[in-house]
């Protein structure tokens, strides 16, 4: 019966578009015009992806947006967290795909998917985000996307392109290549776009562990950060398509990453093989657009102990650790139609659905774990079926506004499970009988405005409400065992979690404004401030599972809804210094300001970023460029006690870039972290990159994981 409702409730939400779809069924492409619809998209933030200093995290792009933080994971696993909320609370696309992360501890987060090289193109959404943009979050979007295809100029020859880039950082001795090559014709693409990227542990810009952890069997040295080598590949084949009014594009993508260490979890990624097929149909008439896309993505995924991570003190053995293995498959199709119903007037109307299964199994190595396969979830499910309209309006050439509306239908449900032995039987027992079949009905709505009363002013107000579903982990990670709460980690805190099934949506109230000054040609200067609000009610924070929990230790918590208000600012700018045979000197800057309060408790949210800024001189000459950037961030003080969550001290960081291109050959060098200043990421988790990490006791309590010391790099990018 389940199946039959979401089956008619997608026959009726993809409805919505077919008026727009018989009207291009009908028409004759080869007699009508071009048209492309631009609308007014409020505060959308173009990134500029020029890869400065080459970063092997595609999340590493988006440090430069304002709001923007990132959440330390492995070397290509960093999730965004956007004006405190981060991970599930954002909606991140790859390629118009909403890829799930197949992992306890959310190892293969959606950018994780995607290789800094091969992307071409990231929008962030902050604030008041469209309902068209928007869904299943309460944070913000961020839209990344590859290459749109390339085709051969009308009556051209075959185009021929393609480049090949190689990239060597000093700490961690990273190795990075990727080549890219596309031939195509008027009327038919063909591009294939790969990259590897291998990197050693990582060192910190000075000792930050105690002695006692170079005594282990598998000595470090006391500024090496364990757990935090990678190696990761990527590939992908696209082929499009088109007409005078149509494109169609295939993209197929695959990746492997062998091992990937987490110093701030107890396991190591071993394995993540993933394979994508993307279909988008767009079309365009007198009108408006038209676009379609259907998506499938699989993914497996694998934890174990790394070599920096041993299951107990001693040599190490032929013991296999404690192996878990994920699955997820992820199927999703989405039509959106634009249509522009008067000159002033833009309707946005669209549906989507995401069909998701997970499977996450732990296999019996032996001792405590066995004879049984551990069934963390098993027979996971969780379906998406959403709808949306979202009308813009240009009132005058000063007023612009939004409206738009969005329902979605999330239902979630998870099979029996089972543990290793019967000291997990009581636990199985009262999980296998819930009824653990959930239904959430979820609502946005969005209205905002934007007043330009000169060229030289522009204003921003608005209101959000959005709504966020558990995940599967929340919901049904299950166990209260300590070594198996462990597993369940999202946050990189170093305690142990277990799930709740009777978890209600995330509902967020958002107000948000902005004003932004800048010269009349917005070329010279510019300066913004946008200030905003956030209560989220049934926030998924978390309780002790006991009465009380420890200080200064590591814990065990219980997934819990609770109330949430989140606040703050951003303020940026830019200004042209000097322009003249010497070249082009400009300034630019940014500071984030976030506070985050667990309204329930009383407590502060964990994972808030503290006050930070950057600051860049950059100066241009032809095809020279350098820049020198300063990165401060303050003590963050403002911490969780429920978590015990580890106070990070301020630090200052000092970066120089230089770059210079000739016709087909372009140098990039630079060296980040000048001085090899010792310093703690303040949203890097505690450090659990060595040694028992299984154990209590085993592991050193109140060591955060550091920032990286001084690195030199260099790259190389040839282009045909």
């Amino acid at each position: 019966m389940k199946a039959t409702l979401n089956k008619r409730l997608l026959a009726v939400a993809i409805a919505a578009t077919l008026p727009c779809h018989a009207a291009f069924a009908g028409s004759d492409p080869a007699g009508l015009p071009k048209v492309t619809i631009t609308g007014t998209k409020a505060d959308v933030t173009q990134v500029d992806v020029s890869r400065a200093g080459f970063p092997t995290d595609t999340a590493g792009l988006l440090q430069q947006v304002p709001g923007m933080s990132i959440v330390t994971g492995g070397g290509v696993s960093g999730l965004p967290s956007m004006r405190g909320l981060a991970d599930d609370r954002l909606r991140i696309q790859v390629d118009g795909m909403d890829i799930v992360s197949a992992c306890a501890n959310h190892m293969n987060p959606a950018l994780s998917y995607i290789a800094p090289s091969q992307v071409d193109s990231v929008q962030v959404q902050a604030g008041i985000t469209p309902v068209s943009a928007g869904g299943d979050s309460i944070g913000g979007t961020i839209r990344v996307r590859s290459a749109d295809p390339r085709f051969a100029a009308p009556g051209a020859e075959l185009l021929k392109d393609g480049q090949a880039s190689f990239f060597y950082r000093s700490n961690g001795n990273v190795r990075d290549a990727s080549v890219s090559a596309t031939l195509a014709t008027e009327r038919f693409s063909a591009t294939y776009n790969g990259e590897a990227v291998k990197s050693g542990n990582y060192h910190a810009g000075g000792d930050f562990k105690p002695a006692t952890l170079s005594t282990l069997p598998r000595a470090l040295p006391l500024d090496e950060v364990g757990s935090s080598a990678y190696e990761s590949r990527n590939q992908s084949v696209t082929l499009a398509v088109r007409s005078e009014q149509r494109l169609i594009e295939l993209r197929m993508g695959m990746q492997h990453i062998p091992y990937e260490g987490f110093a701030n979890q107890r396991m190591d990624l071993t394995r993540n093989d993933s394979q994508q097929f993307n279909l988008r149909l767009q079309e365009r008439r007198d009108w408006g657009t038209l676009e379609a896309r259907a998506y499938h993505e699989h993914t497996r995924h694998g934890m174990n102990f790394g070599d920096d991570k041993l299951y107990w003190y001693g040599a190490k053995s032929d013991i296999p650790g404690m192996p878990m293995d994920t699955e997820g498959r992820n199927t999703g199709v989405s039509t959106k139609a634009s249509v522009r119903l008067s000159d002033p007037d833009l309707l946005r109307i669209g549906a989507e659905y995401q069909r998701y299964r997970l499977n996450d199994w732990w296999a019996p190595s032996g001792g405590g774990m066995a004879p049984d396969t551990f069934w963390n979830i098993r027979d996971g499910q969780r379906d998406r079926l959403a709808a949306y309209a979202e009308w813009d309006r240009r009132w005058s050439p000063e007023w612009f506004s939004q409206f738009g509306i969005r329902g979605e239908n999330v239902t979630s449900d998870a099979g029996a499970v089972q543990g290793y032995n019967a000291s997990y039987a009581a636990d199985a027992k009262a999980f296998n009988a819930q009824d653990r079949h959930r239904e959430d009905h979820n609502l946005d709505l969005t209205a905002q405005a934007r007043y330009a009363p000169h060229r030289e002013a522009t204003y921003k107000f608005g209101y959000a409400r959005k709504t966020r579903s558990p995940n599967l982990y929340e919901r049904y990670s299950w166990s209260t065992g300590g070594m198996a709460m462990n597993m369940v980690n999202i946050a990189g805190d170093g305690n142990g979690y277990v799930g709740d099934v009777n978890l209600r949506p995330e509902v967020a109230h958002t107000v948000t404004a902005s004003a932004d000054w800048h010269d009349e040609a917005q070329e010279r200067w510019f300066i913004t401030v946008a200030p905003y609000y956030t209560y989220v009610k049934d926030y998924v924070d978390a309780r002790c599972l006991t009465a009380q929990c420890a200080r200064n230790a590591f814990v065990f918590l219980r997934f819990a809804n609770q109330d949430a208000r989140l606040y703050g600012a951003e303020f940026s700018g830019r200004a042209l210094l000097a322009r003249g045979a010497y070249g082009n000197l400009s300034a630019s800057g940014l500071v984030n300001y976030v506070v985050g309060k667990n309204k329930t408790t009383g407590d502060n949210l964990y994972n808030i970023a503290p006050l930070n800024a950057r600051l860049s001189l950059v100066h241009q000459l032809g095809a020279w460029g350098n820049t020198v950037e300063l990165q401060a961030t303050a003590a963050k003080d403002r911490v969780s006690q429920l978590r015990n969550e580890l106070k990070t001290g301020g630090f200052a960081l000092l970066n120089l870039r230089t770059s210079y291109a000739w016709k087909h050959v372009q140098l990039d060098a630079g060296v980040e972290n000048l001085f090899d200043r010792r310093y703690d990421l303040p949203l890097g988790g505690a450090y659990v990159g060595q040694g028992r990490t299984m154990s209590q006791s085993g592991t050193p309590y109140g060591i955060a994981v550091p920032g990286m010391g001084r690195s030199v790099y260099a790259g190389l990018t040839f282009k045909l």
